[in-house]
């Protein structure tokens, strides 16, 4: 299993400095974002990419995935970004996020996913670049394993993968539910998401009691079981890439951190979770 950083929280830096940062922590690639206030905007991917790759390349770091807000082939700059990863050799890309917004409207909004996704599927294949789903907790339409398994299965895995993430996975199913959600995505996930959360309860005078609600935590803190995750994902052959988030700022972390505080607690997250990775539970 190789390690990549996701860039969005490091996005006040150049990449220059950013690319210096995630190699001296010991990483091997950056999860790139190529979107609205990303470090590459879509409207000049055909440019920008291959210089921002390059940039990458010198400090030593690979360009494994590129983070997008695309749900639907027809959205501006989804196709020139397929063609740009393909030509700058960036075989995987994370699709945005439709959200689940008003109940009674779940199918609809699946349907309509799943039609998008046709046309996704078609641009993916072309130009030879997967089109990944990436499981997310609360209100967005792939929080459940269940539910991007039947968006994907019938379809070509070359084409569209499942990009799990047991921090969200746990907050929707924290007993064995992210461990089903591995089970059944097992021969279809491309990319696994690192990150872990917890739950804390605050006052809502509206429910009349306390409510739980989650929060980003570092890796040492959270509810994720990250040894058995990785047991787990050895059992299914999983060697891929995998993208180390380190959300550590705005109101759903713990802490909002400065980006030096956000570098030395990745340099800690990534102490535990080498140790996590080596150790044996079955």
């Amino acid at each position: 299993m190789k390690l990549m950083m996701f860039s969005k929280h490091l996005q006040s830096m150049p990449l220059a400095q950013t690319a210096k940062v995630v190699r001296e922590l010991g990483f091997d690639g950056l999860d790139l974002t190529v979107r609205p206030a990303g470090y590459v905007e879509p409207s000049c991917v055909a440019t920008k990419l291959p210089e921002a790759i390059s940039i990458l390349a010198d400090a030593g770091l690979k360009v494994p995935l590129l983070t997008t807000a695309f749900t639907s082939a027809g959205d501006s700059g989804a196709r020139e970004t397929f063609e740009a990863a393909a030509t700058n050799g960036v075989r995987e890309i994370k699709l945005g996020y439709v959200r689940y917004e008003k109940f009674g409207k779940f199918r609809a909004t699946m349907d309509r996913m799943a039609a998008d996704l046709d046309d996704i599927e078609k641009l993916a294949a072309a130009t030879g670049v997967r089109a990944n789903l990436h499981l997310h907790s609360g209100d967005h339409m792939t929080a459940l394993a269940p539910v991007v398994w039947w968006l994907i299965k019938d379809r070509n895995p070359k084409a569209i993968g499942a990009y799990v993430d047991p921090g969200h996975m746990a907050v929707e199913g924290g007993r064995e539910g992210w461990r089903m959600g591995l089970d059944l995505l097992a021969d279809r996930i491309s990319l696994v998401a690192i990150k872990d959360l917890a739950w804390e309860q605050v006052d809502d005078p509206a429910l009349g009691k306390p409510r739980w609600q989650s929060r980003i935590v570092p890796l040492r803190c959270g509810i994720v079981p990250w040894p058995i995750v990785f047991e787990c994902l050895r059992a299914i052959g999983f060697d891929g890439w995998m993208s180390v988030h380190s959300e550590y700022q705005g109101k759903h972390t713990w802490k909002d951190l400065t980006v030096p505080e956000l570098i030395e607690q990745t340099r800690d997250d990534l102490d535990y979770l080498r140790t996590a990775m080596a150790s044996r539970f079955f």
